[in-house]
């Protein structure tokens, strides 16, 4: 049986990894794309992220090109209500920024992109200080009134940001944000664990981590004198240089033996049983990547392994 998990207070379930969608039209063609979509789904998979700004980095692209790759594998596959899709605002090139009108904007352009008439969950995927939350808030309750989105989440906010979000919603009677997307794993923890992780469980927000895998350094090919053709190595071979870096990796790799499981599993598996966390992101660019990903919902580390990793990470 496919294991879900609620998400937060929302009434949606989804399975414990998310699929990242920053690869579709920047590493994976759409052919490729879709074959990763598929296996994803075949092996019980539902939630994906995205963003409306995926990937507006690379030369010849404006952005737009992952959700672009996902409607039309929605179209194709005729699955719209089996997958949650989950996607960002406030990068597009063309559509930059939190303002109300902004946000409204960017929301009818990414459902154009993804075929669809609603979101499942739909991000801030930046913080803009500069914008009062109660706009913020306003537009996207809108949103959701209008049916266009079933749930708000943020991204890449401060704790007094989203505490003063959170309290307008609460006080106006306005949507509420379900989720929080931080950047977190084994070798970055300080940028969640603390203030922002302590407010996410008091206010029962789901955690659903980005650079889960650190660009690719926590799946242990990254090694001292190997060489990995892959547009993140130079972020990913970094964590080699530091303490915290070649332990982890030892403790990944004595985990890993013990239960004959691939390094990326457990990494994945150590931020899977941390609190208020409900699916780590992890992409894959080929159909062979996802195994590993994927084994994470049925991997359970003892409470020693545990501590065993996050000893190492301090």
């Amino acid at each position: 049986m496919t294991v879900r998990h609620k998400l937060g207070l929302s009434d949606l379930e989804v399975f414990p990894l998310a699929l990242g969608g920053n690869v579709f039209g920047w590493t994976a063609d759409q052919d490729r794309s879709f074959a990763v979509l598929d296996a994803y789904t075949a092996a019980g998979g539902n939630f994906i992220d995205t963003a409306d700004s995926y990937s507006a980095w690379i030369e010849g692209n404006k952005g737009g090109e992952s959700e672009t790759i996902i409607g039309r594998w929605l179209k194709e596959r005729g699955n719209r209500s089996d997958v949650v899709i989950a996607t960002k605002v406030s990068q597009h090139p063309e559509y930059p920024g939190l303002s109300a009108a902004n946000i409204k904007a960017a929301a009818d352009a990414s459902l154009k992109r993804l075929g669809t008439d609603y979101i499942d969950l739909y991000y801030t995927h930046f913080d803009k200080p500069e914008v009062p939350v109660e706009e913020i808030i306003g537009a996207l309750d809108e949103l959701v009134e209008a049916g266009k989105v079933r749930h708000i989440a943020a991204s890449n906010i401060s704790a007094e940001r989203l505490t003063a979000s959170l309290d307008f919603s609460e006080r106006e009677g306005l949507a509420r944000y379900v989720a929080i997307q931080p950047h977190y794993n084994l070798v970055s923890r300080d940028t969640y664990e603390g203030e922002l992780r302590d407010l996410a469980e008091r206010s029962g927000l789901a955690a659903v981590p980005y650079y889960a895998l650190a660009s690719g350094f926590l799946t242990g090919k990254y090694r001292p004198g190997a060489s990995v053709d892959s547009p993140r190595a130079a972020g990913a071979t970094k964590h080699l240089e530091t303490e915290r870096g070649r332990n982890v990796l030892a403790a990944l790799d004595e985990v890993a033996r013990a239960h004959d499981a691939e390094v990326a599993t457990v990494a994945l598996a150590w931020l899977a049983a941390q609190p208020t966390v409900v699916a780590p992101i992890a992409s894959a660019r080929t159909p062979e990547q996802l195994p590993a990903l994927l084994a994470v919902s049925d991997l359970r580390l003892t409470d020693d392994e545990l501590a065993r990793l996050t000893e190492a990470s301090a």
